[in-house]
Parts: C-alpha cells; sequence; structure tokens
C-alpha cells in the first residue's frame, strides 16, 4: 500500500501512568497530553518524532509480558527498535540511568541492546551498519 509514509504512533499498554511517563521522560520523551478518550490514553512523543501512546488499562497483577517471558510463544509485537547514531553513546546514557541492559548484540556491523520498561515492555536501540 503506497500510501503508508510512517508509522504514527505505538500503542503500549500500561499500569501506572505516573511510572511509565517518569521512565519515557528520562529517554527524552515529552509529556503531550492524557488521560483522554474510553480508553484512556496518555501521549508523549521524542523530539525526533517518535510518538507512544500509553493504554492505561493494564492488570495491575500482571507481573510478565506473555509474548517475551512466557514459554508459550504467542503471536503479536515484542518489541519497538528505537534507531540510534551512536550506539555506544546510547548504551552509556541508559546504564548511566541505572536501566539494567537485558541484552547487547552485535551482527554483520549493526549494533543494538535491549532493555525494559518498568511494564517489562522491550525496547532495541538499533544502530544499522550503515551509521
Amino acid at each position: 500500500m503506497e500510501e503508508i509514509t510512517r508509522i504514527n504512533h505505538i500503542g503500549l499498554r500500561v499500569k501506572d501512568l505516573n511510572v511509565s511517563r517518569e521512565f519515557y521522560e528520562k529517554l527524552g520523551f515529552i509529556f503531550l497530553a492524557g488521560p483522554v478518550g474510553p480508553e484512556p490514553v496518555a501521549i508523549m512523543e521524542h523530539p525526533s518524532g517518535v510518538n507512544i501512546n500509553f493504554i492505561l488499562n493494564a492488570d495491575a497483577d500482571g507481573a510478565e509480558n506473555v509474548l517475551m517471558d512466557m514459554p508459550i510463544k504467542h503471536t503479536g509485537y515484542t518489541h519497538v527498535a528505537f534507531e540510534v547514531n551512536n550506539v555506544v553513546s546510547a548504551l552509556k546514557f541508559v546504564t548511566e540511568l541505572g536501566i539494567t541492559i537485558t541484552g547487547e548484540v552485535e551482527f554483520e556491523g549493526a549494533k543494538f541492546f535491549f532493555i525494559r520498561d518498568p511494564d517489562r515492555n522491550v525496547i532495541e536501540f538499533h544502530q544499522p551498519a550503515s551509521s
């Protein structure tokens, strides 16, 4: 479909808006609005244009990410990958925030690492081989 021009936003179901907001603000996201709508939803955006909608109806008892942490591999979105222009600098920044790095990979010149947000959603920081 040629009408698609880019990803408009990422929707993440979260337990606590304040906890999620604080975490993503550390990564440079800015709170825009919310909660609004019937779900309800809160919106944050990074200066790069990446927009996240927090869906504020997660089960407070859920301690695992059913797509990533369960032995049965369910279908669905497993992570978001933010492209970075300097993975070494990004890794240092995230580490200095005290955020646990859950994996680091170098593959065919591309370098990337992974973290989890407070709701155990997986975030990848990805530097392509050409950068």
